[in-house]
């Protein structure tokens, strides 16, 4: 099958599903650390997940690194980020778990939080470990 295949300096270039993946990722999460703040003030929920700055921040840094591993050098870097932040993802929301009111407070994590985070802990790694 033609073009099914994806060559060694494909991967050596992280173009790929990787790459779009990260981008995919880091997009979404840019915009929700922009439009936090917006849309639900200073520290005011948004539907059911709980926010504040802090929060925000986090989403936006981990955007603006999932822009630039897909964007720089070819997308060179999209795979150590989706493992990396899917580590970290998944890191939080079992963090949450297991003291909720720690991270409650700090950045405003409530059970909503901690289960998206952890689906969202395993869609990248799986796209990590899984694509290209």
């Amino acid at each position: 099958m033609a073009g099914a295949t994806t060559t060694r300096s494909e991967v050596q270039t992280g173009s790929g599903q990787q790459k779009t993946v990260a981008l995919i990722f880091g997009a979404v999460f840019t915009l929700v650390g922009i439009l936090g703040p917006i849309l639900g003030g200073a520290n005011d929920p948004l539907i059911v997940f709980g926010r504040n700055y802090l929060h925000d921040v986090v989403h936006l840094a981990s955007g603006l690194v999932g822009l630039g591993a897909g964007a720089y050098a070819g997308g060179t870097f999209a795979g150590e980020y989706l493992k990396g932040f899917g580590v970290v993802y998944l890191v939080v929301p079992l963090a949450g778990f297991a003291l909720p009111g720690v991270f409650e407070n700090l950045i405003a994590l409530n059970m909503a939080d901690n289960v998206l985070h952890l689906v969202l802990a395993v869609g990248l790694l799986g796209a990590g470990f899984g694509l290209d």
